[in-house]
């Protein structure tokens, strides 16, 4: 796990929420600091795939893969990606590029369990789209906080909580399989730091929009320091939660990562993490925390 108590410079986020995206961009390349870890590698080497129920319209399935008596898929492909849903490749800059094909709902999980951290990537769509979203925005996620098993999330994901990456809806809060935070929200549904009412339900609405339009890069931060996090989107902080807990209501404070694949193509990199002991003053006020 990253806890440690060693770091009390707060760089790369002050000030961002003046900046613009271009000037976070040139931000982020600059990896300042040696406790950042990079999690990207051509080999996927810090990650494992589970793969979940691929839809009726899917053809290149893998050999192995069986459907139930009346030709229906019905079960997750399982550990592994098969599909090559997963890939990381090389862009003209050369910079490692991970490509999440979206075409069957799947999550790249960390091998390790983290806590006390700030995970930083850059985030961009691709074209393609599929069933059972062909209709629907393009979607996907970063779920953190992951526990127990695989697939307990419509056969793919785990317990977790997820900063929503949706068009539109970037940095909302999802509670996946049972979990549950305490997030303020004003009389609309949406995250608002000087409220006291308390948000019921498994979905909570972000601030404000701050992403990116589709094809450009869009800055995704996320502070964790135990049952507490802040999602940031291009430098804004968007929401805010305390008080996670598992479905049988014990303290969530460590877990794995998830980067979904959710019937969207779409493309991320220069993802990083850090170990945080607090929040940045700027993070924390702006936070309400």
């Amino acid at each position: 796990m990253l806890r440690i108590k060693l770091i009390s410079r707060t760089f790369l986020i002050v000030g961002f929420l003046s900046l613009g995206s271009q000037a976070l961009l040139a931000q982020i390349t600059k990896k300042e600091s040696k406790y950042w870890v990079p999690l990207l590698d051509t080999e996927l080497s810090q990650w494992e795939v589970w793969t979940g129920v691929p839809e009726a319209s899917v053809k290149n399935l893998p050999p192995s893969y069986k459907k139930d008596e009346n030709g229906v898929n019905k079960d997750p492909i399982g550990l592994g990606d098969p599909m090559g849903i997963f890939k990381v490749v090389k862009n003209k800059d050369g910079d490692l590029v991970l490509h999440i094909s979206g075409e069957v709902y799947a999550g790249l999980t960390s091998l390790k369990t983290y806590s006390n951290y700030h995970i930083t990537l850059l985030f961009k769509w691709g074209e393609k789209k599929y069933e059972p979203r062909l209709a629907r925005k393009r979607d996907n996620g970063l779920l953190y906080h992951c526990y127990g098993e695989h697939g307990v999330f419509w056969n793919v994901w785990k317990s977790s909580l997820e900063y929503q990456i949706q068009e539109g809806d970037f940095g909302d809060l999802y509670t996946l399989a049972g979990t549950k935070a305490n997030i303020t929200i004003d009389d609309d549904g949406k995250w608002n730091s000087k409220s006291k009412k308390i948000n019921k339900t498994i979905h909570t609405i972000r601030k404000e929009d701050a992403e990116s339009p589709n094809g450009e890069w869009s800055r995704l931060d996320l502070y964790v320091l135990e049952d507490s996090a802040v999602h940031l989107t291009n430098g804004k902080v968007v929401m805010a939660l305390t008080d996670a807990k598992t479905k049988n209501g014990e303290k969530l404070d460590s877990g794995q990562l998830q980067l979904q694949s959710e019937s969207a193509e779409c493309y991320m990199k220069d993802i990083h993490i850090r170990p945080i002991s607090k929040f940045p003053k700027s993070i924390k006020k702006a936070a309400g925390l």
